[in-house]
């Protein structure tokens, strides 16, 4: 017992001194604080040109990919699965949580809604917007985009004619009546 004792006192004598509370008490610099030690007077350095913070170099990407049905499929699943609880399958704002109380979220058929950029959605996705939750976090920036071209879609087809359908469209709205 004794010589298992010995060997970790150094152990334990060795953890200990990382207790320390010095560490607490050390110079620091407040941001944007000036500083004699560099000699551009700055505390905080400069980022190296092309820097981007660890797993965000997709995040700020502003330009939308090009809409295809891929796209489109991949926005219909990711709006069903984040969206469509509140904003409801046709982005009417009826969904669930509104029928129990919850504050009515805009249509996305309103006119002010229907004129916005796709970079709108983009935006109040990934920042939230009023009593909504910011999702940058949990959707990718690919993803966000395609919810955004998903909502435009959705737009489109509350407004569409049978005129705006193709032939084949036509033929099968004149079927089905």
């Amino acid at each position: 017992m004794t010589s298992r004792i010995r060997r970790l006192a150094p152990l334990a004598v060795a953890s200990l001194v990382g207790c320390n509370p010095d560490m607490a008490d050390q110079p620091r610099y407040e941001a944007l604080e000036p500083s004699r030690f560099f000699a551009d007077g700055r505390s905080a350095r400069p980022l190296v040109e092309g820097a981007v913070a660890r797993g965000r170099l997709e995040a700020e990407s502003t330009r939308p990919p090009p809409v295809t049905p891929e796209l489109l499929r991949r926005g219909r699943e990711r709006f069903d699965v984040y969206c469509a609880v509140c904003h409801d399958r046709t982005g009417s704002g009826r969904g669930i949580p509104v029928q129990r109380g919850f504050p009515k979220p805009p249509s996305f058929h309103e006119e002010r809604l229907r004129r916005a950029p796709p970079s709108h959605f983009f935006q109040v996705i990934t920042a939230g917007f009023g009593v909504m939750v910011p999702y940058g976090d949990r959707v990718s920036a690919r993803d966000r985009w395609a919810v955004a071209a998903y909502i435009r879609a959705l737009q489109l087809s509350q407004r569409a004619s049978p005129a705006d359908a193709d032939p084949l469209g036509r033929r099968l709205l004149e079927a089905s009546r």
